[in-house]
């Protein structure tokens, strides 16, 4: 069995990313609907991504993929046969995957996502 959890730093740094990105797009806003304001879109995204990084941590960080018995399971009801894997992307710090049927599963916040990816690969083959 090979198992897949979700990382803590990787956690940390994609929502990092996500204040970046959220702190920079509130202050766009304020300045293209005339704002003199537009300083406090920085701490209103920080504190929005800080918000939802600290109130979804305890299940995100508890998700765990696994290969056994000749399938990808992961939290909830997935199952994904092996022989059914299409296609193994990462995107940052996620890797999806990809099912002959078009369906898509997202294995959240991996340390090493290229070693994931990997790992499912030569387990599908």
């Amino acid at each position: 069995m090979t198992r897949f959890p979700a990382d803590r730093q990787a956690y940390i740094r994609s929502h990092t990313w996500l204040a970046a990105v959220g702190m920079a797009g509130a202050m766009a806003v304020l300045w293209m609907i005339g704002s003199p304001h537009v300083w406090t879109g920085a701490p209103a995204g920080l504190a929005a991504v800080a918000l939802r990084g600290s109130y979804l941590a305890s299940e995100e960080l508890a998700a765990v993929w696994e290969i056994d018995g000749g399938a990808l399971t992961g939290p909830g009801p997935r199952r994904v046969p092996l022989d059914d894997i299409a296609e193994v992307k990462t995107q940052g710090s996620f890797v999806q995957v990809v099912t002959r049927g078009g369906d898509k599963h997202l294995i959240k916040y991996q340390a090493d996502p290229d070693a994931t990816r990997a790992a499912i690969e030569r387990a599908a083959r």
